[in-house]
């Protein structure tokens, strides 16, 4: 089976940053644009192996990619809390 080890990493990097985000919507509809934006900035990683999947994953830890992955899902974030196709407008959030 084939597989894109940074579709779980991008999700993993949504799951960390979207409470950093209070303004992001959260809908089903602008989850996945957050993960498609992040997902077409980064190089995709298919592997149809448990070796491939080892070495890829290996790869995938080291502190450049994890950097990669963050930027590209902290300016998904941004982007779709400023035009979120679901229609809900942006709130600016009180400062604490």
């Amino acid at each position: 089976m084939i597989n894109n080890l940074v579709e779980q990493h991008v999700a993993a990097a949504y799951d960390a940053m979207r409470p950093h985000f209070p303004d992001f919507c959260g809908c089903e509809i602008c989850r996945e644009d957050a993960l498609v934006y992040a997902l077409n900035r980064i190089p995709a990683r298919y592997v149809a192996t448990n070796t491939g999947s080892v070495v890829t994953e290996v790869n995938l830890e080291k502190e450049q990619s994890r950097a990669a992955i963050e930027v590209a899902m902290m300016d998904g974030l941004r982007k779709i809390t400023m035009a979120p196709r679901c229609g809900k407008r942006p709130q600016p959030s009180m400062p604490a």
